[in-house]
């Protein structure tokens, strides 16, 4: 099988190079407490590092963004600002307009699949939190990448573990399986995110799989922190991949 490199860039911002493209993913490129607390109105608290390379490392040789959301801590002023606005824009279609309202002008509308070169880029579903807060939390998509000799990777997105996700993880079959693990609270008490439990669920639906947990330590709402998580992996005899900003894992 084919070898691809998946870089952590900074909470859900990930460079991956598959099948002789290099795709951006949820692009928050902004300095740190360049945008809104999600825990104290008002402030600018957000994202809570500094990116770990410079944002001329981040954009170089890109071929395509792919977007699962538009909330600040994926797609933020500093993208907009920074990103060429020539480049294949792959979004939901409930974010598509956004983006082109951003000033993008390739935007690449996933209803269901879109291709990229040799890659099919399959569109997922997935809830942003329990059913009571979908509306104030909006709707999120995550991505599976597909390229003939290529391992298969599941980008999970900002979403809980549920009946949906375990489908999805059954019916993909992924090789490598990205999970947004910050375990974040919406509101002070509503979780929001994959935490270390439903993480190692990940792990466990897949046991053949790569898991490779991120969002973490980088938002003031996320309470997962990567040694909590590396604890419940060693505790349930589960191997994690656990990023630091800026590692790049080969997969």
């Amino acid at each position: 099988m084919e070898k691809i490199e998946i870089q952590l860039i900074r909470n859900a911002t990930l460079k991956i190079k598959y099948a002789g493209k290099t795709l951006l993913v949820d692009p928050a490129l902004g300095a740190k407490h360049s945008f809104r607390s999600f825990v104290e109105p008002g402030k600018n608290l957000n994202p809570t590092v500094d990116l770990p390379i410079t944002v001329e490392e981040v954009v170089a040789d890109l071929d395509a963004i792919l977007l699962t959301h538009t909330h600040p801590d994926h797609f933020d002023i500093a993208a907009v600002e920074i990103l060429d606005k020539s480049l294949p824009f792959y979004a939901p279609p409930v974010d598509a307009g956004k983006v082109q309202e951003a000033g993008f002008r390739n935007v690449q509308v996933i209803e269901d699949k879109g291709e990229l070169g040799d890659i099919t880029i399959t569109r997922t579903g997935g809830k942003h939190g329990p059913e009571e807060q979908l509306n104030l939390l909006g709707e999120v998509a995550g991505f599976v990448l597909q390229a003939g000799g290529y391992p298969i990777v599941y980008i999970i997105g900002d979403c809980i573990w549920d009946a949906e996700i375990e489908n999805n993880l059954k019916t993909i079959k992924p090789d490598i399986v990205i999970t947004n693990s910050g375990g974040a609270v919406f509101m002070g008490q509503v979780r929001i995110l994959m935490n270390e439990e439903e993480t190692i669920k990940v792990a466990k639906a897949v046991p053949d799989a790569t898991v490779i947990a991120v969002h973490m330590e980088a938002l003031d709402h996320c309470k997962t922190t990567r040694e909590t998580l590396k604890a419940a992996a060693v505790a349930n005899n589960i191997d994690v991949v656990i990023p630091m900003d800026g590692d790049v894992v080969m997969g």
